[in-house]
């Protein structure tokens, strides 16, 4: 049972490109249902590793930030949702207004800014949180598991990670 007691995982990224390979690992292993909550202040890299979780999940495009939309959808070997909610301020737009349900149903969800209405969120998920490193384009990215399924994966990654 070693494996399956994974409480967090630490990740030092040194570049863009290294953020963008540790979000394909996260997407190689996704599936329907899962849903990715990113913590991270403007600029720490949550658009970057959003877009290595759909390229990983077989997006052949640029995952783009939803700031203004917020919400985009990508097609790939899952749909892959990438939900930008810092525009939201609990207000103007009800959560159920963005069928969040029917979109874990049929793929992957990475929100960006899930503070801005975390009472809604299902308990199982995958925290992410992603914090300016020493150098100019370093990241620590701290994956925390809330449920069997996201322990599972981040043993996964623990093992890929040799």
């Amino acid at each position: 049972m070693g494996a399956l007691a994974v409480t967090d995982t630490r990740f030092e990224t040194y570049s863009a490109e290294e953020t963008q390979a540790l979000g394909r690992r996260l997407g190689a292993l996704a599936e329907p249902g899962d849903l990715y909550l990113l913590r991270g202040t403007l600029g720490a890299g949550k658009t970057t590793l959003t877009q290595g979780v759909a390229w990983g999940a077989g997006v052949t495009g640029y995952a783009h930030s939803p700031t203004f939309v917020l919400v985009h959808e990508y097609q790939g070997r899952i749909p892959v949702y990438h939900v930008d909610l810092f525009r939201m301020d609990g207000g103007d737009l009800e959560i159920d207004d963005l069928a969040f349900g029917e979109m874990l149903e049929e793929g992957a969800c990475v929100v960006e800014w899930p503070e801005q209405a975390q009472a809604v969120f299902p308990d199982e998920h995958l925290a992410v949180g992603i914090a300016f490193g020493d150098a100019p384009d370093a990241r620590v990215l701290t994956l925390e598991p809330h449920g069997e399924r996201y322990v599972r994966l981040l043993a996964a990654l623990q093992a890929e990670a040799g």
